[in-house]
């Protein structure tokens, strides 16, 4: 199955401001997380298989964490001109049915996307208190078919190690999964350069 990896945005990147609507036209703002003890956002949409691989463990990861003081957020940015079934309307089904208990917001421009460098769905970019980057990249080593079990361990260990006020483990491993579908001619310059990232 061909992927897209993580760009891998530098550590230590400060976590770009969004105003975004939620699947009922809300407005969640990243200043809404301000007293967060940190700040998980997750680009994720509805159609991909390596989401949808993963979902019920990041539901679950992101209740624990958020119980914990995280704030916790994701983001389509589909072109739902291509892809339909990214859109709001489906969105909001799957959000009911999958249990989340964070915002799923529609970035529409893909402007947020691109603010974040974001490649693939899922992709996962953890901020300290500060809104500092501290970590990027896989979920775990689970991927549709390759028989490693979903736990989440990467990315508990980095939320773990933020919320102890420990730096991150390391390897930081890219995660993998479907590109963001980008709106015909607007394909972001650091996808295109191939930071990390294969057309799927």
């Amino acid at each position: 199955m061909a992927a897209t990896a993580s760009t891998m945005l530098p550590l230590g990147s400060g976590a770009p401001d969004f105003d975004l609507p939620d699947s009922t036209g809300h407005l969640v703002s990243s200043r809404d997380f301000a007293g967060s003890r940190a700040l998980l956002v997750m680009f994720l949409c509805n159609h991909c298989p390596y989401v949808k691989h993963v979902a019920e463990e990041v539901v679950r990861v992101a209740k624990e964490y958020q119980a914990r003081g995280v704030g916790v957020v994701a983001i389509s940015s589909n072109d739902v001109a291509q892809y339909p079934d990214d859109g709001p309307g489906r969105m909001a089904q799957v959000a009911t049915a999958m249990g989340f208990t964070f915002p799923y917001l529609y970035d529409e421009t893909q402007e947020v996307a691109k603010a974040y460098h974001a490649a693939c769905t899922p992709d996962f970019f953890l901020f300290d208190a500060d809104r500092r980057l501290v970590y990027r990249g896989q979920l775990d080593g689970a991927r549709p078919g390759n028989g490693v079990p979903v736990s989440g361990r990467d990315l508990r260990a980095a939320l773990d190690a933020v919320l102890a006020s420990n730096p991150v483990p390391e390897p930081q491993l890219p995660s993998l999964g479907c590109n963001i579908k980008w709106k015909p001619g607007s394909e972001p310059g650091y996808f295109m350069l191939g930071h990390g990232s294969v057309r799927s």
